[in-house]
């Protein structure tokens, strides 16, 4: 089994598809990673040799921010900007999205489940 950044990746996959799984590696980043490292991308995790896996674990460390410095760095500069209060700062802190996207309908992922508020009640005459 090969463990890369403290991820062990699954066995079975084709290590095009299985470095993926590593937060900051993506589909495009993976191309460049098996080429540096001189591994055949269809070759699967499990017939990786150690030398191999040792050469990825480098490739990533020198050149790629992954896994648990780069989700402190990405929460850092989240907090950073709620701290000096900018719009999308103030947009983190309210949970909303803070890229533009419309909120009167849609925005559930960012707001979490509908908070049903009661309706206008009609008067009789």
């Amino acid at each position: 089994m090969a463990r890369i950044a403290g991820v062990d990746l699954p066995r079975e996959k084709p290590i095009l598809y299985a470095l993926p799984l590593l937060y900051g590696v993506g589909k495009h980043n993976v191309h460049e990673i098996v080429e540096k490292a001189g591994i055949d991308p269809a070759k699967r995790v499990k017939d990786l040799t150690e030398t191999e896996v040792a050469h990825l674990r480098e490739i990533l460390d020198r050149d790629y921010q992954v896994e648990g410095d780069l989700r402190r760095e990405v929460q850092g500069n989240i907090r950073r900007l709620m701290e000096i209060g900018c719009y999308r700062g103030l947009r983190h802190r309210r949970g909303l999205p803070t890229r533009g996207q419309r909120t009167r309908s849609n925005a559930r992922t960012r707001k979490g489940k509908a908070k049903t508020v009661a309706g206008k009640k009609k008067v009789k005459k």
